[in-house]
């Protein structure tokens, strides 16, 4: 008689109760472990991890020349198409050139990835900017400021940035909360200490930092009316519309699709509309959109009643976009969130699926009229012009030596 081991045995069973899909996760899971897959996935080269320990006291020189066209540096990594941060810095870069300065993107790809694809997909995406586009990995030179993008970026100009140029810091998060407390929470806590001229945007970001004892400017955050607005002559509205991001934990994609399971058990009439990242194995009926333009994206808004718009650190430009275009967005509840978007047509709810579920269903429920979506539309911010305002004068402060007050660059169209 042959003898089966008890480890084939336990295979066999557990293939047998949670299918072979689950089977072949854990087996890559253990593969993966033994060859240290996630050391792929450190964000930065070994001798671009700066430490605020073994610093200047100040990193860069303020005030280091006179005012006049600048050469402005700005430092991140690849952009996907679609990125919400990429395009939040973008817009800070369009402003600078329209007020007549040179802007250089820095991309920096620890892989050392093909720069020209990358150039390529910022060309696409965003062409309205019209930056020289380089490799970091190749130096930073030649700028009068750098502004670093990230927390990784923020390491990358701290060891690269030569001569006297200011160093800036655009935080668009508060980017420890990205990771568990450990090695990359330490390192992006750590570049809030670099001693660069901070900006922070929006309130949530500020709180923090200010807790952080960390002193920095403050950019309100805008939203691009020029892109979602309301639709003359759209059909009657139907349907709730969700942004799935699978790999990002704190865009809680779990969480929300446990919610519009419960939701459709309660509303089965109603349409659930996804896009972003493909994800083809949800138990209710969806309509998948995959990737859209931010014009499909408003006529997609503009079709739908309601949405969730979750994040666990600052606040998802889904939730302002779904209200430009009339839609409710169900935004989760995290702390200083409201300061963030005062906003009274935002349905606020815990972070529990069922909560959600429930704001989703009220949000539905409340079916406005068409004089109410424009009041809605209505109440949004206007564009992003008061952040780059607050953007460029740091600049100017930080090159010239003065206060932002009095080191305003030109405004668009004079230089």
């Amino acid at each position: 008689m042959v003898k089966t081991r008890p480890g084939v045995i336990e295979l066999f069973e557990r293939t047998r109760r949670a299918g072979i899909a689950d089977t072949g996760r854990r087996a890559l899971r253990r593969l993966s472990e033994r060859m240290d897959v996630e050391s792929l996935d450190f964000p930065l080269l070994t001798e671009d991890i700066a430490d605020s320990a073994r610093m200047r006291a100040r990193a860069g020189i303020e005030g280091h020349r006179g005012a006049g066209p600048l050469t402005v540096g700005w430092v991140c990594t690849p952009p996907k198409p679609g990125s919400g941060g990429h395009t939040t810095l973008f817009r800070m870069v369009e402003a600078l050139e329209a007020a007549g300065h040179r802007c250089v993107i820095f991309l920096y790809d620890r892989h050392g990835g093909d720069l020209t694809r990358h150039a390529a997909v910022v060309r696409e995406y965003w062409p309205a900017m019209k930056a020289e586009i380089r490799d970091a990995t190749m130096g930073l030179a030649g700028a009068d400021a750098y502004v670093a993008s990230s927390w990784e970026s923020a390491h990358v100009v701290a060891a690269r940035a030569t001569g006297q140029a200011a160093l800036l810091y655009f935080i668009q998060d508060y980017e420890p909360f990205f990771h568990p407390h450990g090695t990359l929470y330490a390192l992006a806590e750590d570049s809030y200490r670099f001693g660069f001229r901070n900006i922070a945007l929006g309130e949530l970001v500020s709180r923090h930092l200010t807790a952080a004892g960390v002193e920095h400017a403050v950019a309100p955050f805008g939203c691009d009316t020029d892109v979602y607005h309301l639709l003359g002559g759209a059909a009657p509205r139907s349907g709730v519309v969700y942004y799935t991001k699978p790999g990002s934990d704190r865009r809680g994609y779990l969480l929300g699709r446990l919610a519009l399971e419960e939701f459709h058990s309660r509303h089965p009439e109603v349409p659930v509309h996804l896009y972003g990242d493909a994800v083809d194995d949800w138990t209710i009926p969806v309509v998948q959109h995959h990737r859209l333009s931010p014009t499909e994206l408003n006529r997609l808004y503009n079709r739908t009643l309601a949405g969730l718009a979750i994040s666990f650190t600052n606040i998802t430009l889904v939730a302002e976009e779904m209200l430009a275009a009339g839609a409710l967005p169900v935004v989760t509840e995290v702390p200083y969130a409201r300061d963030v978007l005062p906003n009274p047509n935002v349905v606020w709810s815990p972070s529990t699926p069922g909560a959600l579920a429930d704001a989703l269903s009220r949000a539905v429920e409340q079916s406005a009229d068409v004089g109410s979506r424009a009041l809605i539309a209505g109440s949004v911010r206007q564009g992003w012009g008061a952040a780059q305002a607050v953007v460029a004068s740091e600049i100017a402060a930080a090159v010239m030596g003065r206060s932002a007050d009095s080191a305003m660059l030109p405004a668009p169209g004079q230089s």
